[in-house]
């Protein structure tokens, strides 16, 4: 009786930790489409000298890729949280910096770029604007960030261009 009883328990509790580990709300191939970015990564700029560090990690059951920047600029720091929100269809980015600069990006992986965009905003002049962000995921395992400034839907100025090379 007490092996039955024994078997029993132990079949429950098995089945339990099935039914957890299935029931993960994030656990599908459109929450996993910006993992290319996950790691620990040195950036590098154009012209070949280091513009920072990055670390990018999944949290909150897989459902948040947290970044943690650490500019070559001494004192210049920030963190995003970017998530797949499932109400509108499209990834999200909030990044909070320690100047207390924020942006809210949103849009959606095509091909082996991740783009995402402000909303329009208007600059000093009256004049449209918005940013956009692609994160292309390289073949040879880096990753590309360049950051758009358009204005007018039609004048563009990079904000920056930084080629993510993994740290060993």
């Amino acid at each position: 009786m007490k092996n039955i009883t024994l078997l029993l328990t132990l079949i429950l509790f098995n089945s339990t930790l099935i039914a957890q580990n299935s029931t993960c709300k994030c656990c599908t191939e459109k929450h996993s489409e910006f993992d290319f970015w996950i790691g620990t990564w040195e950036v590098i700029n154009p012209d070949g000298t280091k513009a920072g560090e990055n670390t990018i990690k999944k949290m909150q059951g897989d459902c948040v890729l947290q970044e943690n920047w650490t500019s070559a600029t001494p004192g210049y720091t920030g963190t995003s949280n970017n998530f797949y929100n499932n109400k509108i269809k499209q990834w999200e980015q909030i990044w909070i910096d320690n100047q207390g600069q924020s942006l809210h990006l949103k849009g959606n992986k095509v091909g082996n770029q991740m783009i995402l965009r402000t909303d329009d905003e208007k600059n000093a002049e009256g004049k449209t604007f918005f940013h956009r962000i692609t994160w292309t995921d390289n073949e040879d395992g880096t990753v590309r960030q360049l950051w758009e400034t358009i204005t007018n839907d039609k004048d563009v100025t990079v904000a920056f261009d930084g080629l993510y090379k993994r740290k060993n």
